[in-house]
């Protein structure tokens, strides 16, 4: 059996497993057949690992010192797949990027600067880079807190993040199509890339009202083959070519907001619904709902809308984003938001 150095965190409403990357193959077929291991994936419960047999909850976090100027670490990202062997290190995770500065500091990566310390974050699947300001009284990550966050039991210190250059994350773009409506399978959707490339859907054009469950939609069997299919080719019309096996883009229904929120919203992972909101699908929904002329913008009041606090309803309640204009639009847009992180598990994961 192999042992390796091993972190169970909990970063937003996700969960996962955090590693450093010394401790792994330098070989990515090498390296990815090892997180299999380590997860378990191929079965449902991914009995034989560590996995906890959901999207949510099987994740990798791949943390190393950084050699950029402006990143104290390098953070890659592993979504693996639960009943099928796949590790897609296409897109970001914002959520399990929560737990990436406490981590960090814990593992003697970056020293703590008073009360508060900032990590500088490179993003690795996407060559973006975020600022992570972490509680650290006394010179100790801090875990315990008031702060609540919708999806997530009880209270933890707040972790804020700035996302300094989300536009155009994976595509260069952040209309990867040229267009601020793409009809696809006669509906009409807003293909978006800031922060994580999205498809905005019109909920009412798909026969739904926005407001159903998680479980409500996933047994529509002929609705999600229908999500599917317009993602697959918004897929393909942004540029990022054949998507069956990638989680990107990330299809998102949109729909008028009822309980005092900017705009309401369904997320998809993308072939479950998610139970709360990503961190970079809620940044991406915060600039579609800026975006002149997006499927979103026909439920809003723009002159209305605080862009400091755009609120987005989803399944477990509101998700605060706050956008700020520090150049040219929409290039210069940086996203900041406040989470949690709690460190669950520190030892040593046993593969064959």
């Amino acid at each position: 059996m192999k042992k390796i150095p091993c972190t169970l965190m909990r970063g937003g409403t996700s969960k996962g497993v955090f590693l450093l990357a010394d401790s792994l193959p330098n070989n990515i077929t090498e390296r990815d057949e090892l997180i299999l291991a380590i997860m378990g994936s191929g079965h449902p419960l991914q009995i034989d690992g560590i996995g906890g047999g959901s999207p949510q909850t099987s994740k990798v976090a791949i943390i190393s010192q950084s050699t950029h100027p402006d990143a104290d670490v390098d953070y890659l990202f592993a979504q693996v797949a639960v009943t099928e062997r796949i590790v897609d290190t296409a897109p970001n995770c914002g959520n399990m990027l929560c737990a990436v500065g406490p981590f960090a500091i814990e593992q003697g990566l970056v020293s703590t600067s008073g009360d508060l310390t900032t990590v500088r974050i490179r993003n690795i699947n996407t060559d973006t880079f975020v600022h992570s300001t972490v509680q650290t009284p006394d010179g100790k990550v801090r875990y315990d807190g008031e702060t609540e966050i919708a999806g997530v039991p009880g209270r933890s210190a707040p972790i804020a993040l700035t996302f300094l250059n989300a536009c155009g994350s994976k595509t260069g773009k952040l209309l990867p199509t040229g267009n601020v409506i793409d009809s696809i399978d006669g509906i009409d959707v807003s293909c978006i890339d800031m922060a994580v490339p999205v498809v905005l859907i019109d909920a009412p054009q798909l026969n739904k009202t926005g407001y159903e469950t998680a479980a409500e939609l996933e047994a529509d069997k002929a609705f999600m083959q229908q999500v599917e299919s317009i993602r697959l080719q918004a897929g393909i019309a942004m540029g990022l070519g054949d998507v069956s096996k990638k989680v990107i883009p990330k299809p998102i229904l949109v729909s008028p907001a009822i309980n005092g929120g900017t705009i309401n919203v369904r997320y998809f992972m993308p072939h479950k619904c998610h139970g709360a909101l990503a961190v970079t699908g809620a940044i991406a929904i915060a600039m579609g709902v800026l975006l002149p002329d997006s499927i979103i913008q026909q439920y809003i009041d723009i002159k209305a809308v605080d862009t400091k606090n755009i609120s987005i309803e989803h399944l477990s309640g509101k998700f605060e984003v706050s956008l700020t204009q520090k150049g040219h639009f929409p290039e210069g847009v940086q996203a900041s938001i406040i989470r949690t992180a709690r460190k669950l598990l520190v030892g040593d994961v046993f593969v064959p």
